[in-house]
């Protein structure tokens, strides 16, 4: 599955404008940053962000899809480096791990839907659509790994791993905890 947006290769300026559109929209929130303050940062002019994007809109799904692309990037190395298929459910958990060291502020997936409610906004859209891709692929790697009911196992999977997501910022380890209550889910799973 593709995410996000298909636009064409970023120009130099396109890339500033994203980067400085991610960090500002991470670390304030998208409905509090204005094109004003991107074109400032990107050190580009608001006419140049709009013939780019068309749109603050436009923006917040680009910013969103190249966030999306990274996540799935970081989920693939770990499901890849797993020890075998029963391990390769819980990957995702692991890639966690490292992203939230990295990214404090919670999910920037969770925080889009909570700000952009309107399902026809095309960042509400990447946003919904990485949170299916992550539900769909714990019940794909769930039926590898031959547990029955992969499907009601990639819920219970997907509800933790939120929940751990959400409330890592208030440094609960809840990551670790999710991370270890995943592990015993699918075990539990796999004895049938």
């Amino acid at each position: 599955m593709d995410s996000g947006c298909d636009a064409p290769p970023l120009t130099p300026a396109g890339r500033r404008i994203v980067d400085a559109a991610e960090e500002l929209f991470y670390e304030r929130g998208i409905t509090t940053v204005g094109v004003d303050l991107i074109a400032e940062h990107s050190g580009v002019t608001k006419r140049t962000l709009y013939n780019r994007f068309g749109s603050k809109d436009n923006l917040v799904a680009v910013y969103l899809a190249e966030r999306d692309r990274r996540w799935r990037s970081a989920v693939r190395a770990a499901v890849d480096a797993s020890g075998g298929a029963e391990e390769a459910v819980t990957a995702p958990f692991e890639a966690l791990r490292s992203w939230t060291s990295t990214y404090t502020r919670g999910c920037a997936f969770l925080n889009a839907l909570a700000e952009l409610p309107d399902p026809a906004h095309p960042g509400h859209r990447v946003a919904a659509e990485q949170k299916r891709w992550l539900r769909g692929l714990f019940e794909e790697l769930a039926t590898a790994a031959g547990c029955p009911e992969p499907a009601t196992l990639a819920t219970r999977l997907f509800v933790l791993h939120e929940g751990a997501v959400a409330t890592e910022p208030l440094s609960l380890g809840s990551v670790a905890t999710a991370t270890d209550l995943a592990r015993e889910l699918v075990r539990a799973a796999a004895r049938g």
